[in-house]
């Protein structure tokens, strides 16, 4: 009985190892300037407020620069504007923090269309995606704030990323549900207190999180594995507005460095010739809304098989145990009748 029961020990310890450690939450940064890359980032006072004279950063269509914010757009129909930095980012473990403001006169359903945070190949290309290309090359954070499409039951604003090899065509008449990623609902439009929006990316895992409730601490939305990203490419912000429109500001855009050791490996890639990609273990297309605006169902993480290896050998500790002490039992009752 204890010879089996030591077996039972070390089959324990051997399946926790092949198991692996349990994976570390995604920690934003606080903030540290020491890490802070200002030639990426976007801060009061601004450069050349008011005219075309900011040295790191381009502006186009309806977007203007005043002493308080950068509008992306007025609230006002039909409009577009955009800003991106002049400079390729080829850091490879990075966090952006925006500060953002988008409110308008627009009641419940009747203001649009949202703003959007990119990293990618394209810049100062105006197109139909939220002021921006369609089709681009990178990443894109979606803060959509109306719903196209009438049978979704999803909570609107909702927030969404999407990786793009350039093949990909974002639809906007199902709110780009079929390239989206992962995603979440967030109150985020006409707050009287700061918003903010944190993206991660650090060997590759892409995690998204939310300050919008006015409680200073971030809230989580997105967190993707998987994610592949090139160096070299581009961030960015527009916006735009149909029938109906809000006003869609920026106030700050802070890129921190991340301080993350890579395995040896990734010393010979050259992750500028990299392509944008998602390792999933499903398609994006084959998830299911739920009312929340959340996936049912996603890929297992690495916490996920954990578990469910973990439940597995505790079941099987149980049984074993079980079954020695009903054979104990049944031996004893036997050695009665001799």
């Amino acid at each position: 009985m204890a010879a089996g029961a030591g077996g039972l020990v070390a089959a324990a310890a051997l399946l926790l190892a092949l198991a692996g450690p349990r994976p570390v939450p995604a920690e934003l940064t606080d903030g540290n300037s020491e890490h802070l890359k200002r030639e990426h980032s976007l801060m009061k006072p601004y450069q050349g407020a008011g005219s075309a004279a900011m040295p790191l950063w381009d502006f186009q269509g309806s977007t203007m620069v005043t002493s308080q914010y950068v509008r992306l757009t007025p609230d006002e129909r039909s409009r577009e504007g955009s800003i991106w930095n002049r400079v390729p980012c080829f850091l490879k473990d990075w966090e952006l923090h925006l500060h953002f403001k988008i409110h308008g006169a627009g009641k419940k359903n009747l203001h649009g269309d949202g703003l959007a945070l990119w990293y990618t190949q394209e810049r100062l290309t105006p197109g139909p995606v939220f002021g921006s290309k369609d089709n681009f090359h990178g990443l894109a954070i979606f803060l959509d704030t109306y719903p196209n499409d009438e049978a979704t039951e999803r909570v609107f604003p909702y927030i969404s990323a999407m990786v793009n090899n350039g093949s990909l065509t974002y639809d906007h008449s199902k709110d780009g549900r079929w390239t989206e990623l992962a995603g979440c609902s967030a109150d985020l439009r006409n707050q009287n207190h700061d918003t903010f929006l944190a993206v991660r990316y650090s060997r590759g895992r892409l995690t998204v999180m939310t300050d919008v409730e006015d409680k200073n601490e971030w809230k989580n939305c997105i967190d993707i594995a998987g994610v592949q990203l090139p160096t070299g490419y581009f961030f960015g912000a527009s916006a735009g507005t149909g029938d109906l429109s809000d006003n869609h500001d920026i106030i700050s855009m802070k890129l921190f460095q991340l301080m993350v050791e890579h395995p040896v490996e990734d010393e010979t890639v050259d992750w500028t010739k990299i392509e944008p990609s998602v390792s999933l273990l499903k398609s994006p297309k084959d998830n299911v809304d739920d009312p929340t605006g959340n996936f049912r169902s996603g890929p297992l993480t690495g916490w996920k098989v954990f578990l469910l290896l973990l439940c597995a050998l505790l079941g099987i500790i149980v049984c074993a145990v079980v079954g020695a002490v009903v054979f104990q039992k049944r031996q004893e009752r036997n050695k009665r009748f001799y």
